[in-house]
């Protein structure tokens, strides 16, 4: 049996959208508006089961009569507004965060970054060879998941997930000022000594494959990730009786990763260890 929530109905207002009136539920955020409007906006700090942390603005639109422009990802919608989601302005602000990111991190595994790069002309390259990079090699000091911190924008969604918003676990948060920042654990121990449960829950939010299961990881190494080959069954976890749906990514009958749907009212999107990573007994010869 499926729950549904219930909410008391929410009044509509109204706003103009890129000079078309729009009708949105009170509460609502600009990106909710321009998702329901069948709008692409840019994203990736932003998550559906995140509070919004707004640090990679990219989903920046422009406000009539304000001084700034606002991430439409937490920029909450109010009745008379006026939004232009396409603006000059905002597209040249989106062009440079996009060259920012790119020059200093390593997009490749960023899910639709090219497709963003080459329609807002965005040139990484100009910063030239000589752009500051974290250039560090991948953490593995584990079999479950690696930490590749030449991907990582600080978006905070892991920070977020293994913190308040989901594990409770806080076993990773931010060390560092300026560029040096990082996402470490305490002290920069190795995992395994950490405070993580290997929930990987911070896998599930991370936008650029920062952080990603050691089975993907060790494929893409050897090139033989193949996304477009893979089929995806989602199913009800057997390990307990709290109902967790998984979704299973199968790569030549073989298990590769384990994701859960986010609109589930049970998981959200999470799981535990068992959940994600118990699955070798499915598929043992």
């Amino acid at each position: 049996m499926t729950v549904i929530p219930l909410q008391l109905p929410r009044r509509l207002l109204e706003f103009t959208l890129d000079g078309e009136p729009v009708r949105v539920p009170e509460g609502s955020t600009i990106l909710d508006a321009c998702r329901a409007a069948g709008k692409d906006i840019p994203t990736l700090c932003e998550g559906d089961t995140l509070t919004p942390k707004n640090a990679c603005r990219v989903c920046v639109v422009e406000v009539e009569g304000a001084r700034t422009l606002a991430p439409a990802c937490s920029r909450r919608a109010e009745a008379g507004m006026e939004v232009k989601t396409d603006s000059e302005r905002a597209r040249t602000s989106r062009k440079v965060v996009l060259e920012l990111l790119a020059s200093s991190t390593d997009l490749s595994t960023t899910p639709r970054v090219a497709e963003w790069i080459k329609e807002y002309e965005a040139k990484p390259d100009r910063f030239g060879p000589d752009a500051a990079r974290v250039n560090e090699t991948p953490k593995i000091d584990n079999d479950l998941y690696v930490r590749d911190l030449d991907k990582c924008i600080l978006c905070y969604k892991c920070v977020d997930a293994c913190g308040e918003q989901w594990q409770n676990t806080f076993a990773i948060s931010v060390a560092g000022r300026g560029f040096d920042a990082r996402i470490s654990t305490e002290h920069a121990v190795a995992l395994p000594e950490s405070a993580c449960v290997y929930c990987g829950n911070c896998i599930e939010v991370c936008p650029t494959g920062a952080l990603s299961f050691k089975s993907e990881f060790d494929m893409r190494e050897a090139g033989t990730w193949n996304e477009e080959a893979q089929t995806e069954t989602t199913t009800i976890c057997a390990y307990c009786g709290v109902g967790c749906n998984l979704t299973l990514h199968v790569q030549d009958n073989e298990i590769v990763k384990v994701t859960s749907p986010h609109d589930n009212p049970v998981t959200h999107g999470n799981l535990c260890i068992k959940g994600r990573f118990g699955y070798q007994h499915a598929q043992q010869h």
